[in-house]
């Protein structure tokens, strides 16, 4: 009894040492087939940009602010995020010391951008838009002049009243001014022009 006490714990014992030398081995191998260490994503900064009408201060909707993100030289991506309806546009995943370019577009209004440098882990923002100005010009100041073409989608004048339809002058067989055009006296009998229509 005595004996096969014995044996059953060195056998444990020599079991139990098989397994601690497995177990090593294979925290081994998985170690050198991990491949790149990881590594934490940058801190991003919470940014808020509200959009207002300049004239009179009012939030604008459904206007679309563009982010460009470069942080280090290299380009993020780029962002579009639109404006709710109290004219903030928000966004979370800006990488903290980035340079940010933001460009809003609405309709009826120019469009504006501008280049942020995010230090800090919040950030609030304020655009004020304007309605479209004049081109600059080298030959007259148009510093705050307003643009010459009216806001909206630009459509072709359409006369108020119908064009006049002139009757058709009779020809003088004397003088005819187009002598191959059909029933003019001078037009060959050959010509396609002198056939009746059928």
């Amino acid at each position: 009894m005595r004996m096969t006490v014995r044996r059953l714990t060195a056998f444990a014992i020599a079991l139990s040492l098989n397994l601690t030398a497995v177990s090593f081995a294979t925290s081994q191998e998985t170690k050198s087939r991990r491949g790149r260490k990881y590594k934490a994503p940058a801190a991003t900064s919470h940014l808020e940009v509200l959009v207002l009408r300049e004239n009179n201060g009012k939030p604008l909707t459904n206007a679309a602010v563009i982010f460009h993100p470069i942080k280090d030289g290299k380009e993020e991506g780029n962002l579009e995020v639109k404006t709710n309806a109290d004219g903030k546009a928000i966004i979370d995943i800006i990488p903290m010391g980035s340079n940010v370019g933001v460009q809003v577009i609405a309709d009826g209004f120019a469009t504006y951008a501008g280049d942020y440098l995010i230090n800090e882990s919040s950030r609030d923002i304020v655009i004020k838009m304007l309605k479209p100005q004049a081109q600059i010009s080298t030959y007259e100041e148009t510093h705050g002049k307003a643009s010459d073409r009216p806001v909206g989608v630009q459509e072709p004048r359409t006369p108020s009243t119908p064009p006049v339809v002139q009757a058709p002058q009779p020809t003088n067989h004397t003088s005819d001014p187009n002598p191959l055009a059909p029933g003019s006296p001078n037009a060959t009998p050959g010509n396609s022009q002198n056939r009746t229509p059928q």
